[in-house]
């Protein structure tokens, strides 16, 4: 008999179908509808029972009772809910064998992030973290361009999103430029120089951070969820030259030395979803044990980060006031 045929099908599920996790699952049924009955959407769980039983409705798939019942039916799973129950929602899927995609921040707390990861590994199973923007089109054009990054500088501008309000812009927003940043300049973190006012919220709701690294790299991010436009932009500079990309808009241009001039030339992306590469990845990784591209320890690297710009924030706000 050809073993092919009697492997058990992957089953895949997604916790909390919220304003994000609603996106998980169509991205998880799309994934289903397209293997052939290798991989198979069987769960989804929410706190409010109803969402859960509509969700499970639309996409086919079955609404699980509680967070045992929806571990019990599933092999991987993300977990997108507020990020005060990631480790609450994660940690008794994990001690059942399950696989797990957290949405970033991976934990408001470094501790509790290195728990996470420390359980992953005493039960042998996936920890990916969703830092999406590591799927993205045109970080590709980075990490294929870029070596010795200089000087980064980033963008990431929006209105505000009536969610994630359990954490400041920094934990929210600026941790995706955080944990890229670190991946880029793959460097200690020897200073970091941060301001961030609250606005809406009781966190801070704009914030800026300029970051010195050993190899002598400096970053300085920008932040905001109380923008009247959407930007997310990121400049890298090396001794020859920089690259400017657009992630929102998938686009990008290079800017090298020519002598005494500059010469530019659009860079070339193959544009696609984000998510859906992120979820799709995890997925595979799961199925066949690999390495995840962002693992809970990079994810845990950028919430520690991030924590430290936020602690600095305020404390300049008390010296301030």
């Amino acid at each position: 008999m050809d073993m092919e045929l009697t492997k058990q099908p992957f089953r895949i599920g997604v916790a909390g179908v919220g304003a994000i996790g609603k996106n998980h699952a169509r991205i998880m049924a799309e994934i289903a509808g397209k293997s052939d009955g290798a991989v198979v959407f069987t769960a989804v769980y929410d706190a409010d029972p109803a969402r859960a039983a509509d969700f499970a409705a639309q996409y086919g798939t079955q609404a699980a009772s509680d967070l045992a019942d929806f571990a019990s039916r599933v092999d991987a799973a993300t977990v997108a809910v507020p990020t005060i129950y990631h480790r609450p929602v994660a940690e008794p899927l994990m001690q059942q064998g399950v696989h797990v995609l957290v949405e970033k921040p991976i934990s408001e707390s470094y501790s509790e992030a290195q728990a996470m990861i420390a359980l992953a590994q005493s039960k042998n199973v996936i920890l990916q973290v969703g830092h999406i923007e590591r799927f993205n089109p045109v970080l590709r054009q980075l990490e294929e361009r870029m070596s010795h990054p200089r000087f980064i500088e980033s963008h990431r501008l929006s209105p505000f999103p009536n969610r994630s309000m359990d954490i400041g812009v920094v934990l929210d927003v600026m941790i995706h430029d955080i944990e890229i940043v670190l991946h880029l300049v793959k460097s200690p973190l020897i200073q970091v120089d941060a301001v961030g006012i609250p606005v809406l919220t009781k966190r801070e709701d704009i914030a800026n951070a300029r970051m010195k690294f050993a190899n002598g790299c400096i970053a300085n991010l920008t932040a905001s969820r109380i923008s009247p436009e959407k930007m997310r932009k990121i400049r890298v500079f090396q001794s020859d030259c920089y690259l400017s990309l657009d992630y929102q808009e998938q686009s990008g241009w290079i800017y090298r030395k020519d002598g005494m001039a500059i010469v530019r030339e659009e860079v070339e992306v193959e544009k696609d979803e984000p998510l859906k590469l992120e979820i799709a990845a995890f997925v595979e990784c799961a199925r066949q044990g690999k390495r995840p591209v962002v693992s809970g320890q990079e994810g845990a690297e950028a919430v520690r980060i991030a924590l430290e710009i936020t602690d600095q924030i305020e404390k300049n706000a008390a010296l301030a006031g």
